[in-house]
């Protein structure tokens, strides 16, 4: 992933023992088809390293796992939420899974080193970030094809497509920057300047905010989406820390608007923000290097995928506090909780 620490682009992928891969297919089978029971209880952290998808319920038991394409990062459930879609940023591709199922049912061949991306409003076109190649890049999902790409500034990664499907906000970490992109005329008509390595985007729709933030500046951007500039920025402190191991990535909503909760990265800990004041209420410590996080749809629980510790956090968000720690594969990247 783009941020601090380089990645290989040909990694060596060593066999594994038999005994293993039996394993592994018991574990498959043994996860519980999902039912349509109107209650969110599956939750999704993919891994890195291990090339598969974790499964656990929403009270952090874990049910088994998936395997995907491989260095799995980024994941949004398409339309129905039958289906998940990972981007792949080692084989250059997006992953399809069926979650009945469990497994990975299809492909789509995308540019080198995908991160982040985001879906039309219907759910057929993905927004994808393709870091080597500095652009936003469309892909038709059904049809496996690429529609066009836009050149960004260099190593692109948060994307986030507007409601009506007409731009999307894209962060460029090295040029410290979000440009605007008109995606109907395929061209970037705003570049906004926020801070050092921008790296992720959450849209607080009823306040017309954008917030982005900032790994290496240890602070949020809030822009104003009506303006298109930055109108206040948050700073990050934690007692004992250096501000160079502050490196706010990942970002969750509160499902009222009311909260924001930050993830910290190597400081250890999640930022619980009041969205309206803007001040800093909560820091609660979890795992090493913090950066995925992912709200449950009643509010009362935030998931935290802590990188590199190799476990999944659980936080009470009345309470501020952890609710438990499990373990998941190598190097968990990001977390999707069922809606």
């Amino acid at each position: 992933m783009a941020g601090t620490a380089p990645k290989p682009h040909h990694p060596l992928h060593r066999k594994r023992p038999l005994s293993w891969a039996l394993a592994a297919l018991v574990c498959l089978a043994s996860i519980p088809a999902a039912q349509a029971t109107g209650v969110p209880d599956r939750v999704y952290v993919s891994n890195e390293k291990d090339h598969r998808l974790q499964v656990f319920n929403t009270r952090g038991d874990r049910l088994g796992e998936i395997a995907v394409c491989q260095r799995p990062r980024h994941m949004m459930f398409l339309p129905g939420h039958a289906q998940i879609i990972v981007s792949c940023g080692d084989s250059d591709q997006l992953g399809i899974v069926d979650v009945t199922a469990g497994r990975l049912v299809a492909t789509v061949p995308v540019g080198e080193s995908p991160e982040i991306f985001d879906l039309s409003p219907d759910g057929k076109t993905a927004y994808v970030s393709i870091e080597d190649d500095n652009v936003l890049a469309a892909y038709d999902i059904a049809g496996k094809k690429p529609l066009f790409q836009v050149q960004t500034g260099k190593e692109p990664e948060g994307v986030l497509v507007t409601a009506d499907g007409q731009f999307a906000y894209v962060t460029s970490e090295a040029a410290d920057a979000v440009h605007l992109i008109d995606l109907a005329q395929h061209k970037v008509v705003k570049t906004i300047k926020t801070g050092k390595r921008p790296r992720r985007l959450a849209l607080l729709a009823a306040a017309n905010e954008l917030w982005v933030t900032n790994e290496l500046e240890a602070s949020v951007a809030v822009i104003d989406t009506t303006s298109q500039q930055v109108k206040h920025k948050i700073a990050f402190n934690v007692p004992g820390v250096p501000t160079t191991d502050i490196t706010p990535v990942g970002m969750a909503i509160s499902p009222d608007g009311a909260s924001v909760w930050v993830g910290l990265g190597r400081a250890n800990r999640v930022a619980r923000v009041n969205a309206a004041d803007k001040t800093v209420t909560h820091q609660v410590p979890v795992g090493r290097r913090a950066w995925g996080l992912a709200m449950h749809p009643d509010g009362k629980t935030l998931y935290v995928a802590n990188g590199l510790s190799d476990e999944l956090t659980l936080i009470d968000t009345i309470a501020a506090k952890p609710l438990r720690t499990v373990a998941t594969g190598r190097t968990p990247s990001s977390v999707l909780v069922e809606p």
